[in-house]
């Protein structure tokens, strides 16, 4: 967004789990009509599944927390969207706001006290650059989480539903060469991911004290014993 704002001529290849159309990068999926093209790999959109997932990890679970980082522009909206699906399925929703990775463990503390059932982490390039320290605080309060990508399953968390984000930054690297080869982003349509895959770590369920469904064994794209 900052480069965005400061040239309309340099050539922009950016990868989002947001809609780019309503952050202004570009003017369509099919035509982007700018200097800026790239990936959206719709990791938004999925808080509905990712909660349904959750509920059958924890089915017992009465109350869900879901944790953001306020500074995030889609924060505000996608609380909007889980606390919809909590309330479809009956369930009551806490929300846990953190701005560092120092305020990770008083957060699962504070959901630990509130015996949160488990615990959705925000689609958010800040929480996967920190994955190691908040799967590290997640797993020293002992309340299961659900993540968006398996990077956070590959450190420790239980359980993650996203998009496969090595492919998408494979399909961010060929739209780089193209634009370096003489294309221009204004002629070439933003991505959008199509494969999902959800991970499971069974480590991680059986520290928790879960048994994870059958149904979402034989569903996962991965599984880590």
């Amino acid at each position: 967004m900052a480069a965005h704002n400061v040239t309309k001529e340099v050539p922009i290849v950016f990868i989002t789990g947001s809609d780019p159309i309503r952050y202004g990068l570009v003017a369509s999926h099919n035509r982007p009509g700018g200097n800026a093209t790239g990936v959206s790999f719709l990791v938004n959109q999925l808080n509905a599944k990712r909660l349904d997932i959750a509920t059958q990890l924890v089915p017992n679970a009465r109350v869900v927390g879901f944790m953001l980082r306020p500074s995030n522009p889609t924060s505000a909206s996608d609380t909007q969207e889980v606390e919809a699906a909590a309330a479809t399925l009956g369930i009551k929703l806490l929300t846990f706001k953190v701005e560092s990775s120092r305020d990770f463990s008083s957060a699962f503390e504070a959901a630990a006290r509130e015996r949160v059932g488990i615990v959705l982490v925000h689609t958010d390039p800040f929480f996967l650059s920190n994955r190691n320290a908040l799967v590290a605080a997640n797993q020293k309060h002992a309340v299961p989480a659900m993540y968006e990508v398996r990077e956070f399953v590959m450190a420790g968390g239980l359980a993650s539903y996203g998009t496969d984000i090595v492919e998408a930054f494979r399909q961010l690297g060929i739209y780089a060469g193209r634009i370096v080869k003489g294309e221009k982003p204004a002629d070439l349509p933003v991505l959008q991911s199509t494969r999902f895959e959800l991970a499971i770590n069974l480590n991680t369920a059986k520290a928790l004290g879960l048994t994870v469904p059958t149904n979402l064994l034989v569903a996962a794209d991965e599984v880590i014993e």
